[in-house]
């Protein structure tokens, strides 16, 4: 089976194509750091370069692929802070990639999917969802349009046997802040062992993928046992 895998350089994309490829699927793995691409190629897994906000970009990454599972995992998040502050770019951009590309792909994929009678898409999306969240409005609304689209896409996909599930993940020890908060903030969110390791997304993918085909886990929640309450992200640092 061939599975196509967005986002996959870092974090949980990069350990959902690492399952997948050591589960036996031929893995698409989409991205855009060259080294981590490179790495991913050294394992055997066919790793390509692609801005997925740039739509020629992503129709040549997508060009000739008809996988039997769709990971839509690319992402990215805006230093936190009140929305009132935020910048008018930083508005578009989450949009564009934790949203629209999302989009996009699987308009791309889902077609394929429906006339061959079988497939699995996957979104990772997000506790910030489905609760409030502090210092991050804009990034809740990309991930709550997401789970909308999903649940509803499920319906769309069900009666040609294509499964959708949502992955709603709770705070995830992974490199999604790293460009945005301090490393100290950092080292505090992820203090005392207590946040969900990519791999540990990665293995309830393959749980889910490995279903009988007549079972569609429409959503799942992956969170710390020790996470009573939405996990709270503190503003960045202003520069100054």
């Amino acid at each position: 089976m061939q599975a196509l895998v967005t986002g996959a350089t870092s974090g949980i994309g990069r350990a959902i194509a690492l399952a997948l490829h050591g589960a036996g699927h031929q893995v698409v793995a989409l991205g855009r750091q060259k080294d981590a691409l490179a790495e991913l190629k050294a394992l055997g897994i066919d790793a390509r370069c692609a801005d997925l906000a740039d739509r020629a970009s992503l129709a040549a990454a997508l060009d000739g692929l008809a996988p039997d599972v769709l990971m839509n995992n690319a992402g990215m998040v805006a230093a936190p802070g009140n929305f009132c502050d935020m910048a008018e770019v930083d508005i578009h951009r989450l949009v564009a990639i934790n949203l629209t590309q999302a989009l996009l792909v699987t308009h791309a994929i889902a077609p394929g999917m429906r006339a061959r009678g079988l497939g699995h898409i996957f979104f990772t999306g997000s506790v910030a969802a489905y609760a409030p969240y502090p210092n991050m409005a804009v990034y809740a609304a990309t991930k709550a349009a997401l789970g909308a689209f999903a649940q509803s896409l499920r319906l769309d996909l069900s009666p040609a046997g294509v499964r959708v599930t949502e992955i709603v993940a709770g705070r995830v020890e992974s490199p999604l802040y790293k460009d945005v908060l301090t490393p100290g903030a950092r080292a505090a969110m992820y203090a005392g062992q207590t946040a969900v390791q990519p791999e540990d997304v990665a293995a309830m993918v393959l749980a889910v993928l490995n279903l009988p085909t007549h079972v569609d886990v429409a959503r799942f929640d992956i969170l710390p046992t020790r996470q009573p309450v939405t996990p709270q992200v503190p503003a960045a640092e202003k520069s100054k």
